[in-house]
């Protein structure tokens, strides 16, 4: 069984979806820093989607600093997050811009969007 949970809806990538998933694991405190992280089989194997897939999804995780992989031994959830605080925000740049455009032309005022905000923000706190 895998320490996250994800539900693949049709549209959206698969490697997008999971490696979200993953990140919302984490942040949720669902997977902590040493967590052991499922082998790339595992992961294909539970959410049956393609070994490459799997691995794709792996390696983006891996190259984001938000896990590390221990040859022989296994791969697991970073101890950090990456970078410092400009370079984190600098992440959200393109979700951020995504957000305000269809906040615009849903008509929402800003308060409604930072509402909107603080409610998931408080949603994921961790325990």
């Amino acid at each position: 069984m895998l320490p996250f949970t994800v539900e693949l809806k049709p549209g959206a990538p698969v490697y997008e979806q999971v490696v979200y998933s993953v990140k919302k694991a984490m942040v949720s405190g669902q997977l902590s820093p040493g967590d052991e992280f499922p082998s790339v089989r595992a992961i294909s194997q539970q959410l049956k989607i393609n070994p490459n897939t799997a691995h794709k999804i792996v390696a983006a995780l891996t190259s984001d600093g938000l896990l590390e992989v221990r040859p022989g031994i296994g791969t697991f959830v970073s101890q950090a997050p990456p970078g410092n605080k400009a370079e984190r925000t600098a992440l959200l740049e393109d979700e951020v811009e995504q957000l305000v455009v269809e906040a615009r032309r849903l008509s929402l005022q800003l308060q409604d969007v930072v509402e909107a905000v603080r409610k998931h923000w408080n949603h994921l706190r961790k325990p």
